[in-house]
Order: structure tokens, then sequence, then C-alpha cells
């Protein structure tokens, strides 16, 4: 089920007459330690009642004020729902697998956007769709670390790069100072010029740092994985978004020592051959390009934006402007090209952009970040405190004898006295060693550990859980808008459980019971006086003659309709349109319209030229219950609610605090 499902659950069920009066932001604070109703022994207060009422009017229109009748109709309403959350409590449904399964998938969905860690990640969604709105160019220098580096070996080569750095900014060109010292296996080829790229194209220090620069200026050393980078910044322009092309390649043949010069010679005749208008391009695509993939369709490429395809190609095709338009023969690694422009967009907004952004950071190291800066945040606001010497005495334990066995590790913690020593707090929950070896034993978290490397990882992750407990934990506490509506889906499910047993699946599946309702109800289920016909509806007059003379002489029958097909749908079939059933004519838009004694009938009706063939009135009377099961299992259904409704007012002792109940009223009616 889905989430807002139970909005609609809740909300008509149970307030669908409810006002279209304001009650939010702007409303008096209605706090109170007052009841406005007790159900039983459970208290109920006012905040509850509004919450739902509100959320209420998000669906409907019009700016009526309440009315004291609509008001008593909407808290009715109100309690109605309580008394069946109540009750589905009493049968256990709260302490059931299913719902605790159900209830934990809603709170996993419905907490995210008040996390920290949503902030944070949206944060960082926003500035990667602002930077997504530019392109840059730029050139790099990189200085990897050699094998098994020392602290002395990363030094020298910070050193080196600042070196090289302080040359070009003395006037050594950029490119062949990549060329003569990048560890980039590139460089020899493009030397050092990486082209244009936009966000999320790059290892996200590097992003950092190119975004931050001018154009002309280099950076400082950027650490990456890779090493270190000096990056020179060449150009930055709008983007323009994403260009769809078609291409004719023509393949270069390295084993062929004269490939190249026929290669040239061949796509020159051919960029020729397109300059007459004779000449199609999806023709001369299919007869000569050496892309097996595209040149049946004449030539055309996916969609594609800056960065995402080989930098020679993808000049060329944004230097394109009409569509239709097409390059001069571009070289590449694949051969020679002619590209021909088919289409462009914008850059998408950011709601579009969004889930692609968010799962491209997700994979980015940039999560990790994000995942870091979370923990800081948390341990500063919830008080965190660690025990540091604990942890340097337990660590060596873990890492030592964690791969022989984890009941190894708990006797010498025990043999030691470490069990039961805190080793991490926060405001509002202490944790002692026992709690991190449960947690490992639990083995609920997917942890990657290396060789002799065991506790570091696992320490993290129980951190990170402790943390994400305590501020779950807070935000039940402090937040009321995360309260209540944690509160709203709880009762949701509940709800739906209960009338999902006890009303929607009882009716459908309660045979016996539909009959003897349908039986007792059956003055509800009556036919008016009914006909027979067969109506057919002309939606071409080119053999309305043909048929007219058809039908002159036909009574109506169970076979018509077939005969009628047969006839003239084989040769024309969206010639017309033929319904055979048996109506209540009264208020049938055609058949109220003729005399129902008279049985052959032609009708203009919409414009449209209807042809209607009529048997003999049949009387009013009881419909059958095969006539009628939706009906009544809809009927069964509303009875049966009724009827537990009035039950749980038998059962539960109901009290509304009628002071609470006039001061929430004026606060509504305003």
């Amino acid at each position: 089920m889905k989430i807002k499902y139970f909005h609609f659950l809740i909300l008509g069920g149970m307030l669908a007459c409810a006002p279209s009066a304001k009650v939010g932001t702007d409303t008096p604070d209605v706090t109170s330690a007052v009841p406005l109703v007790s159900i039983g022994n459970e208290r109920i207060y006012a905040d509850e009642f509004l919450y739902i009422l509100e959320k209420s009017q998000q669906l409907q229109s019009g700016e009526e004020k309440s009315s004291r009748a609509t008001f008593d109709k909407n808290l009715d309403l109100f309690i109605n729902y309580r008394l069946k959350v109540k009750e589905a409590e009493a049968m256990g449904m709260a302490e059931s697998e299913e719902f605790d399964k159900e209830f934990t998938i809603f709170k996993e969905d419905l907490k995210k956007p008040f996390l920290i860690k949503n902030s944070l990640q949206e944060g960082e969604l926003q500035k990667a769709y602002y930077r997504s709105k530019e392109i840059l160019k730029a050139s790099h220098i990189l200085l990897q670390f050699p094998n098994n580096a020392s602290v002395e070996d990363s030094i020298a080569v910070y050193n080196m790069a600042l070196k090289i750095k302080k040359e070009a900014e003395e006037g050594a060109d950029f490119n062949d100072l990549a060329y003569e010292h990048s560890d980039d296996p590139s460089a020899k080829q493009n030397r050092g010029d990486l082209g244009y790229f936009s966000a999320l194209q790059m290892v996200h220090p590097f992003e950092d740092a190119a975004y931050e620069l001018s154009v002309g200026s280099i950076s400082d050393p950027v650490l990456t994985s890779f090493g270190y980078h000096i990056i020179k910044l060449e150009d930055r322009k709008l983007n323009k978004g994403e260009i769809k092309v078609s291409h004719i390649l023509i393949r270069l043949n390295p084993a062929d020592p004269v490939a190249e010069d026929r290669a040239k010679r061949k796509i020159t005749d051919i960029y020729t051959e397109l300059q007459k208008n004779e000449n199609s391009w999806e023709e001369v695509a299919k007869i000569y390009s050496d892309d097996q993939n595209t040149k049946g369709t004449g030539g055309k490429l996916p969609w594609f934006g800056v960065g995402a395809i080989i930098p020679e190609f993808e000049k060329a095709a944004f230097a394109l402007n009409e569509v239709g338009e097409i390059s001069s023969p571009v070289k590449t690694p694949y051969g020679y090209h002619i590209i021909r422009l088919e289409d462009t967009k914008p850059l998408a907004s950011f709601e579009e952009l969004e889930p692609t952004l968010k799962s491209r950071i997700l994979r980015d190291s940039r999560s990790s970040l994000i995942q870091s800066q979370v923990v800081a945040m948390q341990k500063q606001k919830y008080a965190f405190k660690e025990n540091a010497e604990l942890v340097a005495a337990i660590k060596p334990i873990i890492d030592q004898s964690l791969a022989i066995s984890l009941e190894s590790v708990k006797r010498q913690l025990d043999d030691q006295g470490l069990l039961d020593t805190l080793i991490i707090s926060t405001e509002s929950k202490s944790q002692r060693v026992s709690d991190f070896i449960r947690f490992i034993e639990a083995d609920q978290a997917i942890v990657r550990t290396g060789p002799n490397e065991f506790f570091n990882p696992w320490y993290s992750k129980f951190v990170e859980k402790i943390l994400e407990q305590v501020e779950e934990d807070d935000l039940m506490t402090n937040n009321r808008e995360y309260r209540q509506l944690i509160q709203e889906y709880r009762d949701g499910i509940l709800l739906f459980s209960l009338m999902n047993e006890q009303v929607w699946q009882k009716a459908l599946e309660d045979t016996l019971g539909q009959r003897e309702f349908y039986e007792s109800h059956i003055d509800q289920y009556q036919w008016k006086e009914r006909i027979p016909a067969v109506i057919i509806e002309m939606n071409k007059e080119e053999q309305l003659e043909k048929i007219r003379r058809f039908l002159s002489d036909k009574d109506y029958n169970v076979r018509l309709k077939p005969r009628l097909e047969d006839q003239f749908l084989n040769d024309y079939p969206s010639l017309f349109t033929v319904q055979d059933g048996t109506y209540e004519y009264e208020k049938h838009p055609l058949l109220s319209k003729v005399d129902v004694q008279k049985k052959n009938h032609e009708i203009k009706n919409g414009g449209r030229t209807h042809f209607l063939i009529l048997g003999n009135v049949l009387p009013a009377g009881p419909r059958r219950l095969s006539e009628t099961t939706g009906k009544v299992i809809q009927d069964y259904q509303e009875y049966l609610d009724k009827k537990m409704i009035a039950e749980l007012r038998e059962k539960y002792v109901i009290q509304i605090n009628e002071d609470e109940k006039e001061r929430i009223f004026e606060i509504v009616k305003e």
C-alpha cells in the first residue's frame, strides 16, 4: 500500500463532510492540558482533531465558514475514527508481525524529510543542479603517489606539485608541463586537456576546486583518490542542455597503411554528395556509414550532454546551431564522422533532474562526505561522549580475535571486566561494550572489513546506528509535526486492518449475509420499465442507405448484432458501433426520445445518425441478486460499518468536554 492511500482512507472515510474553514499556521495555539474527548480510559486532545481536520480541508475548495452543525458532524466522525483505532488496538492488531513490518516501512519513509541527512542531501542536490547550469573547460596535471607511499613520499609529491604550479604561473605553457610531468596516461595525447565537463562528471574534490576557479587561474594542488591535481580553468559557459544528432562514420583500419588517406577521401566525397539537395541524408547514411548500429535509422544517436561523449565529436556536435545543419568531416579515434543536428533541449528543471542527481550523488564520494557531516552534527547536537581509553583498549582485542570467533572476543572482554563498561553516551542514551558486541552479533549492518581491521568499520557503523536512533527519538519527543504524522499513519494502518477484516473483506466473502441483506432490502433493488434494444451509432455516412435498407424490415432479436457486424464491418471496420442490451429507457439518452411502442427508429443525436431496433417493454420489478451484486456488497459494507460503530459506542464510554469543544469551535469558525 502506498503512503498517499492512507490520507484518502482516513480523510475520505472520516472527514468527508469537513468544512473549508482554515486551521493552520495562522490559528491560535490549541495546545491544552484538557482532553477534548475521552474514550474509555484514553484521553484525546484537540490538537489531534484539528490536525486531521486541517488535512481534510486541503482536499476541498471554497471558503465557507464552519457552521455548528458541520463542526458537530466532523467531531462525530472523528470520534468514530478513534473508536475504530481503539478497537483495532484492543484486538491486538498493533502487536502483529504484519503491522510491525508495515509500520516500520512507513516510518522509514516518513522520517526522511525531518532528518539532518535530508537537509544536507538537499543542499548537495541544489549545489549540483546550480553547477550543472555551467560547463567548464579545464586542463590538469596529475601527480600520483608511489606504491606503499610514506608520509615523506606524500610530502615530496605535494612539493613537486607546488613547483609545477609556480612554473605555470611564471609563464610556462601549462599543456607542455602536463605532457612532461603528468601521470595521467592520456596526457601524452591530450596534453592535459580534459575538454568540457559539468557537475558530477569529475571526482568531488576535483569538481569543487574547478568550480571555484576563474578562467585562466590555476589551482593549488588538489588531493583526490588518484593523487594530486593541478588544475587550470580554460573556459566556462552556460550549459546548452542536451542535443540529439545523427552521424555518418567512415572507420579507420590501423593495420592498413593507406587507410587514413582512403578514409579521408571517402568522407570528403560523402560530404560533397550531401551538399546536393537530391541526396537524402538517410539514404547516404544507409549506403555509406560504417556504424552498423545506426545506419539503418539514418545514423541517429541517443540524446547526450557535455562530457558524455568523446571530446572531438562533442565539440563538433555542439558547434551546430540549426536543426538539419551538418558538420564538415570530424576525426575521432573511431574514424571520420559527418554530424547532423536533429534536435536540442535546454537543461531540464530541478524537479525533472532531481532523481538522477540524487542517484549519482549516492554513488559518488559525496555520499560518504554527507554521512560524515551527519554524524558530526548529530554528535554535537545530542552531546555525544566517547570513552576514548576504553575504545583504545578493546580495539586490538576485536581486531585480533574477531577473525577467530565472536565468542573468543566476548571471553577476552569478559575476563578483563570490560563488557559492562560504558563506551558511548548521548543526552538520552548510553551504550556499553556488551551492546556493541550484540550489534556485531546481530550482523544486520553492511560492514566492509579488511584483514585484521574489524573494529573501526563495525564501531563506526555502531555509532551511526545509535545516533540515528537518538535523532529519531528526539523527533518523536520534540517535533510535533513529525509526531502527528507518525501517529496518523500508525492509526491509518490499524484502521485499514480493522475495516478490511470487519467490513470490506467480510462483506465480499459473506455470500449468505449478502443474500439476507438483499432480501431484507429488496425495495432498494428494483428495475424500472426496461426494453431490449440494438443501438447502432454511425461513424461514417457513406453506407447509410445500405444499412437503412438492411434494418427496414428487421425485428429485435439477439442475432441481429452479429448479423450486422458480419454484413458490414468485415469490409468497413470503423463504419459504426453497435450495442445490444436491455435498458431502463426513461432516462436513457436515446431511448427516452422515442416512442418505445414503435420498434424501428432512425434519429440524429450529437451530429450522428443512430438506428434503434426495439423489443417489447419489460415491466418494472425486483432485480435478481446476480444483477446487482456490486451494489448489494457496497450497501452491505456500509451496513456493517454502521453496525460496528453502534456496537463500539455501546462498548466504550465516550465523554466530550463541552468547554473545550466550544473553545475549538471558536478557533475553527474564525
